[in-house]
């Protein structure tokens, strides 16, 4: 090490496709500045392995700033990296130290396919959100809609919520490849809130049948995706999806009493 600057030792997951075996490849990361962010040390490897005329480590970025979710990278370990509350972009490599070797994979999680080295297909959390995550009401312009009276409690967990950016630690966290936390923040966003409540049983009902449908797994009451979750999402999120979730079946169960009631 020189200048302050450190070597590093990179064991990074390689893979085709989702079709092909994947393996673990060994790099060397050397005269990397602490300062960098964990994106900018993969992006110095990357010009190296051009240079060499090999194929670069692919992964997902876009923002680099910690909103988009997409730099999902699941390091010595943990999603995102060793530090909490931060997505991979944010991750400096200060946190690492001089001849330090890091494990570089992707999610692992079957409704998550690779697409290649550490980029997967996290479509499955947009067929999920379409499923239900829509409003029906006519809340005319902003202006109108800033005029329904929302007690701040209430607001305060909406925002908190809609904080989640989709990312898929929570997932990656798992060890049953849960979706809970990622769902339920995106049904206590819309359902807490008055334009949401018209359609607040028929979504959760949706959405969690999207989620099985696509095969993720049950949740394991561990509480490793919110201790993993970049944006800190509540666990008590899954505890309102839960109830919501039986009150509508019980809500269902009732009208098809009533109609049975009705047709005698």
């Amino acid at each position: 090490m020189s200048n302050g600057n450190m070597n590093l030792t990179l064991k990074v997951w390689r893979q085709k496709n989702a079709q092909t075996a994947g393996k673990f490849v060994t790099y060397k990361a050397d005269g990397i500045s602490p300062d960098m962010s964990f994106l900018e040390m993969l992006d110095v490897v990357n010009e190296s392995l051009i240079h060499k005329g090999e194929d670069p480590i692919h992964f997902d970025h876009d923002c680099r700033e910690g909103i988009c979710g997409m730099c999902s990278l699941y390091i010595n370990g943990h999603p995102h990296g060793p530090k909490r509350a931060i997505t991979t972009c944010q991750l400096h490599m200060r946190s690492f130290h001089d001849g330090q070797t890091i494990t570089i994979e992707p999610w692992r999680a079957a409704p998550f396919p690779i697409i290649k080295d550490l980029a997967v297909d996290r479509s499955a959390f947009d067929r999920i959100q379409q499923a239900g995550g829509y409003v029906s009401v006519n809340t005319g312009g902003v202006p109108d809609a800033n005029e329904i009276p929302i007690p701040k409690v209430i607001a305060d967990e909406a925002f908190n919520s809609a904080t989640c950016i989709g990312c898929g630690a929570c997932v990656a966290a798992c060890k049953n490849a849960s979706a809970m936390l990622f769902v339920s923040a995106k049904i206590s966003q819309l359902g807490m809130l008055p334009q949401g409540q018209p359609e607040r049983y028929r979504r959760v009902q949706s959405m969690v049948a999207q989620m099985d449908e696509e095969g993720f797994g049950n949740c394991t009451n561990t509480g490793a995706c919110e201790a993993e979750c970049p944006k800190e999402i509540s666990l008590t999120n899954i505890s309102r999806m839960n109830n919501d979730y039986f009150s509508a079946k019980l809500f269902r169960q009732e009208e098809l009493h009533e109609q049975g009631h009705g047709e005698g």
